[in-house]
């Protein structure tokens, strides 16, 4: 059996917080119903998948890059830094590797890259769910951290409210510098 692990990212565009990444390597015979790119799906949807992908699968991992390496080594590079340490952090080694997008990170295995994977494949599908519910919980943490920024309703991206909040409250120490919305306020 050929042991594959499906890798993905979020959190690319946003303003704030780390970029997370997850490797997710699927159980064949355990299969996940509804598992599709977690942009697709509710946010009670993608909690239930998220427990059970979780649960079921052989090996899953978090991987990131914070605000700070982003600044200095661009969001692209972040990003495939966020998923090599994703796929560093599994408990399984696969055979092959699935990286959602056309970017391959600097990983020891051989694989490739699907764009739109994450609502083809699933286990990339999977690492799409364990990615953005996990960053997703972060924004809520940080809204503890940061009270009035409100990052559980914008999650971190350049929405409206989130830039007027930025106008009233400020740059926190957590925001990527070297993104537009944020340089300007500098």
């Amino acid at each position: 059996m050929q042991i594959i692990a499906g890798i993905d990212e979020v959190g690319r565009g946003c303003l704030v917080g780390a970029v997370v990444a997850a490797a997710v390597i699927l159980d064949p015979n355990i299969p996940i119903e509804g598992l599709t790119d977690s942009k697709k799906l509710t946010e009670k949807r993608r909690k239930a998948l998220a427990t059970i992908i979780k649960r079921d699968a052989l090996a899953w991992s978090i991987g990131r890059a914070e605000p700070s390496e982003i600044d200095r080594i661009n969001i692209l590079q972040a990003s495939l830094l966020a998923m090599q340490r994703a796929f560093n952090a599994l408990s399984i080694q696969p055979d092959w590797v699935k990286v959602d997008g056309n970017q391959y990170p600097p990983i020891t295995c051989a694989g490739e890259t699907i764009v739109k994977g994450d609502l083809t494949v699933a286990e990339i599908s999977a690492a799409s769910i364990i990615a953005k519910v996990h960053r997703d919980d972060e924004m809520q943490v940080l809204e503890q951290l940061y009270p009035g920024y409100e990052f559980s309703k914008h999650k971190g991206y350049s929405t409206k409210l989130h830039l007027q909040k930025l106008q009233q409250l400020g740059v926190t120490d957590l925001h990527r510098k070297s993104f537009s919305p944020i340089k300007k306020l500098l």
